[in-house]
């Protein structure tokens, strides 16, 4: 059975691909099991519970939720981002539903500080700058949560740059704006109360959120977590589309040791389409099981 335990929708995250056709997808690769995780939301949840039913295709709620981490000797009292998948919440669950409601308003206004900064690049370098019917044409192509790839989507279609990842290089990553302080500390509580499990996202991603940000030695980066961060954890994304062999191993035997859950996906934001090619091992599913029951 393939297993997809992190994958991103177009209806309420920075996917390509509606709920529906993710599904549609799934069952055509024959992938068994699968968790829509999109970014600070958990409103797709019953449209992806009603069609992983309908597509015969057993389903785990998730999120990923975006927390800050700061500790005064392993990151020099800075705060750095790191990404927590939440899987088995309750989606009703008024206090984590609320906080969600706060971040997802933050995105949008964090957006919108960005194209004001990008205007200001604009300007500098004679390029026109982005107009009200600019910013209007970039929310009408969000069906989720406004976020920075939505931005360099629109400046591929403007011709202004020719690639998402020129986009970020040349102006998404110069112009940022800090992202919503959520620490690790609340968020595990949140998704504890609402009956969910916690989980640290890809922690070796080379391109992306992860502790990698701190140091690219593994022992190091478990060392962290064992400092810091485990008292918050139920498991770890042991495999991932940028984690190695080697990591995928290294973080096995990390949650045997600590009696955690393993987790894994692809990370697809459908752009290209890689759900189910990360290869986890279908006994991921029982431990899962054993964990929620």
């Amino acid at each position: 059975m393939k297993i997809d335990l992190h994958v991103h929708s177009k209806n309420c995250s920075d996917g390509r691909m509606s709920i529906e056709e993710i599904f549609l997808e799934a069952k055509r690769r024959n992938i068994g099991m699968l968790s829509i995780t999109d970014h600070d939301s958990l409103e797709c949840q019953v449209l992806a519970r009603a069609e992983a039913e309908k597509n015969n295709i057993r389903y785990i709620t998730g999120v990923e939720l975006n927390i800050t981490f700061s500790h005064p000797e392993l990151t020099e009292g800075k705060d750095i981002s790191l990404d927590f998948l939440a899987y088995n919440c309750d989606v009703e669950n008024t206090a984590l539903t609320s906080k969600l409601k706060i971040m997802s308003d933050y995105r949008e206004e964090r957006a919108l500080k960005i194209l004001e900064k990008i205007n200001v690049e604009f300007e500098s370098e004679g390029i026109e700058k982005f107009t009200e019917d600019d910013i209007k044409a970039i929310q009408a192509g969000v069906d989720g949560v406004f976020a920075r790839p939505h931005i360099a989507n629109y400046l591929v279609e403007k011709g202004i740059v020719t690639s998402k990842q020129e986009a970020f290089d040349k102006y998404l990553v110069k112009c940022d704006v800090p992202k919503y302080p959520f620490k690790i500390e609340e968020a595990s509580k949140l998704v504890k109360n609402a009956g969910g499990i916690g989980v640290l996202a890809h922690p070796n991603d080379p391109n992306g959120t992860s502790l990698v940000k701190l140091t690219t030695s593994l022992e190091k980066q478990t060392d962290i977590i064992e400092k810091a961060v485990l008292p918050y954890l139920n498991g770890i994304e042991c495999w991932h589309s940028r984690h190695t062999p080697k990591t995928s191993e290294h973080y096995m035997k990390f949650t045997q040791k600590h009696n955690l859950i393993m987790t894994g996906g692809s990370d697809c934001h459908q752009n290209p389409v890689i759900m189910g090619t990360v290869d986890v091992p279908e006994r991921i599913a029982a431990q899962f099981d054993e964990l929620i029951k």
